[in-house]
């Protein structure tokens, strides 16, 4: 995941920001990015979202504007509590579904009850995955193929729902979001976060 996340509106602010903590910063594009390198050493390089490559001017303004959400895309979001998964247009949800499924958490006991507690709890987290893959499938169904996906919440627990065949067609984004158990407000900031500027800061 990048450093940090800039709504495209706050990004002009967050270069000045950056030039007054690091003093005077050169500008450029580099390898589909807007690079920034300040005069204490600091530098930055900062990526439109979707994996979209920038070819402009080296300049605050134009690289905001640059940014652009899909025609179509969608949002996926699993962990063992719960899933959460939208179908956008550009920037707006056409439908979603968020739902929290009971997996049990860790014991300490020992032996045989703790052999039947894991295998209850790992019924419990397939089935979860089980739910998410199938409204998963009903909604980013209707995308077209290929199109893309930002996943976020356990590695595991999304690698598991991908596995399902129906969603085969979709392409998972490289940005990751590690967010808590979804809930409805973590989706709506997940979608926000996807489409800001990523951008990684080295600071001297």
């Amino acid at each position: 995941m990048p450093e940090v996340l800039v709504p495209s509106a706050r990004f002009e602010r967050w270069v000045l920001n950056f030039e007054g903590r690091h003093g005077s910063t050169g500008l450029a594009v580099s390898e589909g990015a807007l690079t920034g390198a300040a005069s204490d050493g600091s530098t930055f390089s900062a990526h439109l979202p979707f994996g979209a490559s920038y070819a402009g001017l080296p300049e605050p303004a134009a690289f905001a504007a640059a940014v652009e959400a899909p025609r179509h895309w969608g949002m996926l979001l699993v962990r063992k509590g719960g899933f959460a998964v939208a179908r956008l247009e550009e920037e707006r949800t056409v439908e979603s579904k968020v739902g929290q499924r009971h997996v049990q958490g860790r014991t300490k006991a020992g032996g045989q009850s703790q052999q039947r507690f894991a295998r209850r709890r790992d019924n419990q987290a397939r089935q979860a995955y089980e739910a998410a893959a199938d409204h998963a499938a009903r909604i980013l169904g209707e995308l077209p193929a290929g199109s893309l996906v930002v996943t976020g919440g356990d590695h595991g627990a999304v690698a598991e729902v991908l596995e399902d065949p129906r969603l085969k067609r979709l392409a998972a984004t490289g940005l990751w979001l590690p967010v808590p158990d979804p809930r409805r407000g973590v989706l709506e900031q997940a979608v926000l976060d996807a489409l800001a500027v990523q951008v990684d800061v080295v600071n001297a």
